[in-house]
């Protein structure tokens, strides 16, 4: 099939974020100037630099009530964010922190996850989390929308630093098995990395 409408493809629901995965989960936490901490979920997310470490997401469309996202206010207000990554083992926590709560409800509360201290930004990451990278907020780039109602964001982070969970880490390296990390799917399904394989490229034995 081809369709060029994402208003007429003819299938049951936009197959779009269905082909475009799996897609890496970045578990936001924020803070506003008053001390309220926010944490909410973002599929759009990936690295795309790592010299150095940067990363973006993206907090698309409005609150219900409207206005941007708690955490695109509160980071445009601080410059500064955690990506917490996501294992299988947090994956209700994770789909709790998605509800749309007014901005006062601390969703650390709501989920009875553990607010940790971070090292170079005030915001505190997730401590149950595999892994956090501390951010250090860049850039806004506001995209182009097709529906009045959606506002289509990118933020762009530099990561200024990252814990990691000894737990995961075997022989100086990351153990997919242990991390266990969780991925968006299109519709309302998820992943999560059960199997890996190694290839070497063309050109040497390099790992990057």
């Amino acid at each position: 099939m081809f369709y060029d409408d994402p208003k007429n493809h003819k299938l049951r629901h936009n197959p779009f974020k269905a082909l475009v995965a799996p897609r890496p989960i970045a578990w936001v936490s924020s803070i506003d100037l008053d001390g309220v901490l926010n944490l909410a979920p973002f599929s759009f997310f990936n690295a795309i630099a790592d010299q150095p470490p940067t990363i973006v997401f993206a907090p698309n469309g409005p609150r219900p009530g409207g206005g941007a996202k708690d955490t695109l206010t509160n980071i445009e207000m601080t410059n500064e964010f955690v990506v917490n990554l996501c294992s299988w083992e947090l994956r209700d926590a994770m789909n709790e922190s998605s509800a749309h709560v007014d901005p006062a409800v601390d969703e650390f509360r709501l989920t009875g996850l553990t607010p940790a201290p971070s090292v170079h930004v005030k915001t505190p990451r997730v401590k149950e989390a595999p892994a956090s990278l501390e951010c250090r907020f860049i850039t806004r780039m506001r995209l182009p929308s097709t529906n009045p109602k959606i506002e289509n964001n990118m933020v762009i982070g530099e990561v200024v630093g990252t814990h990691i969970d000894d737990a995961i880490i075997d022989d100086g390296m990351i153990d997919m098995a242990a991390y266990h990390p969780l991925a968006r799917l299109g519709y309302m399904d998820y992943t999560a990395v059960d199997g890996t394989f190694e290839m070497l490229r063309p050109d040497g034995n390099k790992k990057t």
